[in-house]
């Protein structure tokens, strides 16, 4: 009998894909469920409905809110939490190294290990430095693999990712898509994804 499966569809400028990336992996083992990590870009999906920025920032005091929000949210899992002065950052660099990464048994950490530094530190990931000393920590080759993340394959790749997200209707991140084409949005709705994907 096959495992069941949910593609896991991030954007690392996503406040609320912060815990989500902490919480995914262990639920998802206790229910019996493979996660598929898919990496994407939100820009041309906000751009593609008139947007030049999160809605968070388009909706002042929906921006308030979220960020009240989260900070309980990280409270109540015990994560760390610093708004990073700069929001939404632009993570295309990131999100390459995460087609990388991925490929490979460290992808899921170096995933968790960039959204502790963007939200759990407050750091910026548009400054290569950033996603280096993740890299050097998890005990990678950075400039090895930062080369690697310029390469034509992987910025083709990313750029696939995306427009499958596009053809998927999928609007924001995180997002959960079942083996049968169902689709939940939000950190909230983790739990009934996995649920859903074990019927």
């Amino acid at each position: 009998m096959a495992i069941p499966t949910v593609d896991f569809w991030f954007e690392f400028a996503s406040t609320y894909s912060y815990p989500t990336a902490i919480r995914i992996a262990p639920l998802a083992r206790a229910a019996g469920v493979a996660v598929r990590w898919r990496p994407f870009m939100l820009g041309p999906i906000f751009k593609a409905q008139g947007w030049t920025t999160s809605p968070f920032n388009l909706y002042p005091a929906k921006g308030r809110n979220m960020w009240r929000d989260l900070e309980r949210i990280c409270l109540d899992l015990g994560l760390p939490f610093l708004r990073p002065e700069l929001f939404p950052q632009n993570a295309l660099q990131a999100a390459r190294v995460a087609v990388v990464a991925l490929a490979e048994s460290w992808g899921e950490d170096y995933c968790r290990a960039i959204y502790r530094s963007e939200f759990g530190e407050g750091r910026n990931l548009e400054e290569e430095g950033t996603i280096a000393g993740v890299l050097q920590k998890l005990g990678q080759d950075a400039k090895a693999v930062l080369q690697r993340a310029r390469s034509d394959g992987v910025k083709s790749q990313l750029r696939a990712q995306t427009e499958e997200a596009q053809r998927l209707d999928i609007f924001g991140s995180p997002t959960f898509v079942t083996s049968d084409g169902e689709l939940f949005w939000g950190n909230d709705r983790l739990e009934a994804a996995l649920k859903w994907a074990t019927r």
